[in-house]
């Protein structure tokens, strides 16, 4: 048995060690790790001959012995070894997140080779055989799966021994019976979607018939996923076509019990959220992002979802709460339905990194992968945040079996590869058959517009800025004023920005008027993707500082005459320049919205090699219109040089 290992402060991703005195050395059972600073040497000996004797029963399962206990939740080292359950796709990604950090990983997976293979250990084995699972626990220092449909009961044994399990086996058990996940989610107040256990006797389909009516979707309790063990049930012969179909796969002990109905859910868009939980329960979110089906398995997603910001919130609460729910720590994905009236109900959930969070690898600080890693070690939570103005992912899915669907996947590939911010995962996996999951493309662009643009180049289908007349461009910049009176002034600006292809929100925010409206503006514009905000400062010229201190986004003053006003507009001037200390407010000539809108563009520029290029172009351009005035005033003379 190796000996323990410090934990290393939170700094330093629990990479180092220190010298530990024989006593903090001693490995306890699992039971008494939360109290190991409050355990008396007499309780210590007690665990340790426990701990001996459940080692022997158990067949020498490996104790997690790189974990410090202190008090508090372990944190393992660099040095500790992940055992995954699964090594196909997921488990590649995990482990290639894993690698980069320097954390080794080994996988137990049936295939030879198995995709995770290309960067972790690999252990050839069934992760639902009992054996393999006890047999691959001894030579790992925490185990995590890769997907849900694995041995809880082996699992569970290996926990009860000592392993470390994250999450932990109660959590996966009750995720892979979709009817216990109903239930627990249920109790704890998460908005669902009205479900009834379904029996075998005619008695229990008429019931469940005339509770939630036709049509229904009957499914599976166990081994459900990407459309399996779903069946759409229109009337009743429907129904017992489809309880026949859903329970001649089961094991004869879950047939009976083996099935549950949904009601029909009438939903809008299916959502999806990532949320990571670490092993104290702390437990964080990644945006929302809209996912598209394609035969039950997902084909395309965007990133963020195209709905109201407070729906968005609202989908990430509904998911944060699920998750909060269970024990254990990983990355989990939750995927939600989004009704017409605004609810969003929960659909299901997967104890693992998922389909939906491919996109995190490029387009979020902390893919999920990495954050999985984090998590079952201890270590602190990454950042979720998105690092591009908007991405969307294609999944490859085999069209055709053989050399025929290898040769579509790679032309898809082809097509991406000259397409800036687009970068595609193969998955190495043994042969290619309709619907197989065989590699993703994500894509990353300045706007969710744009990602979705590249998307539907990529897949040969007509931009979505040309689809549909009613779909717009969001806003990158805001321009405001406090009354139309200023709007003789302000539309100049967006004059300027529209040159540039820079789209704009052009309103009347009023900071004397409309405070409340004033506030919600300033606080949630960089939410809604806006990036600067030019502000008219009018007669009391309030409106560009109060902004400017309640946003973090640039904000340009613009000082403006009213009409009638009987001022000369040097007191707005006066009024943005005297900003107190840690409230900026960039400002230009008065009246001269325009070069406010030259220097919103600037901004945008700088992360948007488009309007950098249109930038360079405006600025030769003005090159050229001084040199051609000055060529024809020394051509024709001042005498004859008419302006």
């Amino acid at each position: 048995m190796k000996t323990f290992r410090a934990k290393a402060p939170r700094s330093g991703l629990g990479c180092g060690s220190r010298p530990l005195s024989q006593a903090q050395r001693t490995p306890l059972s699992r039971n008494q790790r939360p109290f190991v600073a409050k355990a008396s040497e007499r309780e210590c000996s007690m665990n340790l001959q426990i701990d001996r004797e459940r080692r022997t029963a158990r067949g020498g399962v490996k104790r997690t012995a790189l974990a410090e206990r202190a008090g508090e939740s372990c944190v393992l080292p660099r040095e500790a070894t992940i055992g995954v359950l699964g090594g196909g796709q997921l488990g590649r990604m995990f482990a290639l997140a894993a690698a980069r950090l320097g954390v080794k990983v080994l996988v137990l997976d049936p295939t030879d080779p198995a995709p995770a293979a290309v960067a972790a250990g690999q252990v050839k084995g069934s992760f639902r055989d009992e054996d393999a699972i006890l047999e691959f626990a001894k030579k790992v220092d925490v185990l995590t799966v890769e997907i849900e449909h694995i041995n809880t009961e082996a699992l569970q044994k290996v926990a009860e021994a000592g392993a470390d399990v994250q999450p932990t086996p109660r959590t996966l058990r009750i995720i892979q019976d979709k009817y216990a996940q109903k239930e627990h989610l249920r109790e704890f107040g998460v908005p669902l979607p009205p479900y009834m256990r379904v029996g075998l006797s005619e008695e229990s389909m008429k019931e469940v018939a005339d509770t939630l009516g036709y049509p229904m979707m009957l499914k599976s309790r166990y081994l459900a996923y990407d459309g399996r063990g779903n069946y759409v049930v229109e009337d009743e012969e429907d129904f017992a076509a489809g309880v026949k179909a859903l329970t001649e796969n089961l094991d004869e002990d879950q047939k009976e019990n083996g099935l549950y109905a949904e009601g029909w859910v009438p939903f809008v868009k299916e959502l999806a959220v990532m949320v990571a939980r670490g092993r104290e329960g702390e437990v964080v979110t990644y945006p929302v992002v809209e996912t598209h089906h394609k035969d039950s398995i997902l084909s395309e997603l965007e990133c963020p979802a195209n709905i109201p910001e407070e729906t968005q919130k609202r989908a990430r609460e509904v998911a944060r709460l699920a998750v909060s729910k269970f024990e254990g720590a990983g990355v989990f994905g939750v995927e939600l339905f989004l009704l017409q009236d605004g609810r969003v109900l929960l659909n299901e959930i997967a104890p693992r990194p998922h389909n939906s969070g491919h996109y995190t690898i490029e387009a979020c600080v902390t893919s999920q992968y990495e954050q999985h890693v984090r998590a079952v070690l201890g270590w602190p939570l990454g950042d979720t945040s998105l690092t591009c103005g908007g991405s969307s992912m294609i999944n490859i899915l085999g069209e055709a079996s053989g050399e025929e669907g290898a040769e579509i996947a790679n032309n898809l590939i082809g097509r991406s590869l000259p397409v800036p911010g687009a970068y595609p995962h193969w998955y190495g996996k043994e042969g290619v058959k309709p619907g197989r999951k065989i590699g993703h493309i994500t894509i990353t662009g300045t706007s969710l517009l744009d990602a979705v643009s590249k998307k539907d180049r990529i897949l040969g289908r007509k931009p979505s800025s040309e689809v549909g007349g009613d779909q717009k461009k969001p806003p990158q910049v805001a321009v405001i004023m406090g009354s139309d009176s200023d709007l003789y002034v302000m539309k100049n600006a967006a004059q300027v920005l529209e040159d540039f292809g820079i789209s704009t929100q052009v309103t009347i925010v009023s900071a004397h008027r409309t405070p409340e409206r004033m506030f919600d503006f300033a606080r949630n514009a960089h939410k809604r993707g806006i990036k600067a905000i030019i502000a008219g400062a009018g007669g009391a010229a309030h409106l560009p500082g109060m902004v400017a201190s309640m946003t973090p986004l640039p904000v340009i003053g613009v000082p403006v005459i009213p009409k009638g006003a009987a001022l000369d507009g040097v007191d707005s001037l006066l009024s943005i320049v005297q900003m107190p200390k840690g409230i900026p407010v960039a400002t230009v000539a008065i009246q001269n919205a325009a070069n406010a809108g030259l220097l919103a563009a600037r901004i945008i520029g700088a992360s948007d090699p488009q309007v950098l290029e249109k930038m360079q172009a405006y600025q030769d351009g003005l090159k050229k219109m001084v040199e051609g005035k000055a060529s024809r005033l020394e051509g024709d003379g001042w005498e004859n040089y008419e302006v």
